[in-house]
């Protein structure tokens, strides 16, 4: 008995100590680079577009269906990823995400339709996306207590780093090389990245064991079912911009790169936003941040539309919509820890991002038929602006502290829910308190 309780000791200490500790930084540096690489590769779409619709003779709604099929696998599919890393582990996540775009991206590269395309690229990089992105958001969330707002924030910036490099870069290696053999390129490169992320990466202290799905507990909360519906909204008009403006400021006479850079920006905004947002939400209050991400997207879309052939409205158009979208992004795991709490937080968030796959499922292909039909982008730039206020004004009237922040849900669990959670929170809550008290 006393081996065992000097042992119990030994594990707890340990555990306290690994939370906000330099290893959870290593953490943050995996799940930095995963998103980079997959959200990086599958936002530079626009700057294959057009290159792709040419090869395959597709308009633009049926071109625009590559990138809608693909986000709304990687947002669908982030439910099991999700889940799959609560329960095994993030490593086994991104080892399969590393097959998952190697292979995707070299087939895509070898297809001679684009109906292929639609399966091999949506699969490849959709499965890629799914288990680079939302599973390692959840993982940083539980290796941190004190600076989770921080940590979060610098974890999801490395999507605006991706997007900011890799979109100019496609383009110019498109112009080389084309685009076939820029995917081959993307799939080897990104495939690595991946499986050297492995080697950080890790469960949270005080979460060794499988931890339970909280899909039904989720759903059952009216203010979870309004922030899914608001970020549904929201992601319909947010991801027209990433297929379509790269396209719209080639037709406006900007060179390719120049137009692909364009994409960089809005990625290079969405950085400082996702740091600067997490940073701020202690002080100014998680949920008004959040609200205040959603007024940034939906007044951005004005600018578009005021734009004309004018580079420099362009830029401002892009660096308003990140900085908005980079909020909303850096911001999103932290409501709804504050909702429901970090554990589980896996299953938690890849629920919630199906809404980020229904509005790219959505937006883009509408949009580009809207530029089919009418020749015109001012109906896709109004539709999304619209669907931005309606996003906007579903946030009000929920419960928010004096701080600023979504008020706990209460939780309601099934006996057996109950049982598995006993020991998971017993063991979370004496990390944290712990760690509170050594930090004091």
């Amino acid at each position: 008995m006393e081996w065992h309780r000097q042992t119990s000791s030994y594990h707890h200490h340990w555990m306290t100590s690994q939370v906000d500790s330099p290893r959870a930084w290593l953490t943050v540096v995996a799940t930095f680079f995963s998103s980079a690489v997959t959200l990086g590769i599958v936002y530079s779409f626009g700057a294959f577009f057009e290159s792709m619709a040419e090869d395959f003779e597709t308009s633009k709604g049926e071109t625009a269906i590559v990138f809608g099929l693909t986000t709304f696998t990687f947002f669908w599919l982030s439910i099991v990823t999700g889940r799959v890393s609560d329960r095994y582990g993030p490593r086994v996540v991104l080892a399969i995400g590393a097959v998952a775009l190697a292979s995707g991206l070299v087939i895509t590269s070898r297809v001679d339709s684009l109906a292929l395309g639609y399966l091999t690229y949506g699969a490849g990089a959709g499965i890629a996306a799914a288990c680079g992105y939302v599973p390692m958001v959840a993982v940083v969330g539980g290796w941190f207590d004190k600076k989770r707002s921080v940590a979060v924030g610098i974890s999801v910036a490395g999507i605006g780093v991706g997007t900011l490099v890799l979109s100019p870069l496609a383009a110019r290696l498109i112009d080389a090389y084309g685009w076939r053999t820029t995917y081959v390129i993307y799939g080897l490169g990104g495939g690595a990245v991946l499986l050297l992320c492995i080697l950080l990466v890790d469960r949270p202290p005080g979460l060794e064991g499988p931890t339970p799905a909280r899909f039904a507990e989720a759903a059952r909360s009216s203010v979870f079912r309004r922030l899914h519906l608001s970020a549904t909204l929201f992601a319909v008009g947010l991801f027209v911009p990433f297929v379509f403006i790269v396209q719209y400021a080639k037709d406006k006479g900007v060179s390719s790169v120049s137009a692909a850079l364009l994409v960089g920006l809005l990625g290079g905004a969405s950085v400082l936003a996702r740091v600067g947002f997490a940073g701020l939400s202690t002080r100014l209050g998680t949920f008004r941040l959040y609200r205040l991400s959603f007024v940034l997207q939906m007044v951005s879309f004005p600018i578009w539309l005021l734009a004309g052939s004018s580079f420099v409205v362009l830029v401002v158009f892009v660096l308003v919509l990140g900085i908005g979208y980079g909020g909303y992004v850096a911001l999103s795991p932290i409501v709804l820890t504050d909702l429901l709490g970090p554990v589980g937080l896996g299953s938690v968030l890849g629920l919630f991002y199906t809404a980020s796959g229904l509005g790219g499922l959505v937006g883009p292909p509408v949009a580009g038929r809207l530029i089919d039909s009418t020749g015109s982008y001012t109906a896709p730039i109004v539709m999304a602006f619209g669907l931005g206020a309606v996003a906007f004004l579903l946030l009000f009237r929920m419960p928010v502290t004096e701080q600023g922040r979504l008020e706990r849900e209460p939780q309601r669990l099934s006996g057996l829910q109950r049982r598995d959670w006993m020991g998971i929170l017993r063991s979370r809550r004496g990390v944290e308190q712990s760690g509170s008290s050594s930090g004091s």
